[in-house]
């Protein structure tokens, strides 16, 4: 796509940098400099203030990574392409097949009306199958205790995105990404794919509830 675009070298693409390193590689093949922008802390897609913030006259493209089932503010950043003279450039990530979207949908629904100490992710799109939750921080690694001592209670979870990309060696820049570094330390992704019984979604609540001690309250 961006080299379609026409996007080469001397050009900026900007892209998120949580997670999605092969969007970041893209840029480098075509030639351009990935620029990387924080994410709303909601939705996990790009901002588009801080798009707004490292536009330059050299931005020829916007990425925009779909993410967890969210949909990024599309109409706040073709404001803004068709305001500064870039393109944006739509990337989703692979979905899991549609036909258990209603049961995704039911077991979402069922864990946000019942895990606490956690922070639900709400209105989250039923065709994604990582029902993404923050543990909140207090001064220690709280995600990577809860994560191990729930995967010890026989669920399955996984840190989304270890890394942010420009804390890499590869895309390192010392830019300042709060939303995107907090999202890093206190994102988990827990099951909610249709093949789940309903004895192992028990199994998910049940193991995070009893780990709320380990917490600061969710507001």
């Amino acid at each position: 796509m961006l080299r379609a675009a026409g996007v080469g070298s001397g050009d900026e693409v900007i892209v998120p940098a949580y997670g999605n390193a092969e969007v970041a590689e893209a840029v480098v093949l075509a030639g351009a400099m990935p620029v990387f922008a924080d994410i709303d802390p909601l939705t996990y897609c790009l901002s588009p203030v801080a798009v707004d913030a490292v536009t330059t006259s050299r931005t020829a493209a916007v990425v925009v990574v779909h993410r967890f089932g969210n949909q990024a503010d599309t109409a706040g950043l073709h404001t803004l392409g068709r305001r500064n003279g870039f393109l944006v450039l739509e990337h989703r990530e692979t979905h899991p097949p549609h036909d258990g979207s209603a049961q995704r949908r039911a077991y979402t629904t069922y864990l946000n009306g019942r895990l606490t100490g956690v922070i639900t992710p709400g209105g989250n799109a039923p065709h994604s199958d990582q029902y993404v939750v923050r543990v909140p921080g207090n001064g220690r690694p709280d995600r990577d205790a809860f994560a191990r001592a729930v995967r010890a209670r026989g669920v399955d979870c996984h840190v989304p995105v270890k890394t942010p990309l420009h804390r890499t060696p590869k895309y390192w820049r010392d830019v300042d990404l709060p939303e995107t570094e907090r999202a890093a330390d206190e994102t988990l992704a827990l099951p909610v794919d249709a093949s789940l019984t309903r004895r192992e979604l028990q199994r998910i609540v049940s193991a995070c509830n009893s780990l709320g001690g380990l917490l600061q309250p969710a507001f």
